[in-house]
């Protein structure tokens, strides 16, 4: 998909050096890519407390079955 982009030069300059991407497409996708995964994450880590589970209490988890 073309699109155009007015991107910040400084913010463009700092995700070529920190990813080491050559092209404004890599580091964009790439930064894309690191966007979508951390929410994702942030996702999981939430379900933390909605979970009724503990991962150290492995003889509950044994008795169940």
């Amino acid at each position: 998909m073309a699109t155009n982009l007015n991107l910040d030069p400084q913010l463009l300059e700092e995700a070529f050096r920190l990813s080491g991407e050559k092209t404004k497409k890599a580091a964009v996708t790439r930064a894309l890519e690191e966007f979508i995964a951390r929410r994702r994450q942030a996702e999981i880590l939430d379900l933390f407390d909605v979970l009724d589970w503990d991962p150290y209490d492995v003889h509950t988890e044994r008795s169940r079955r």
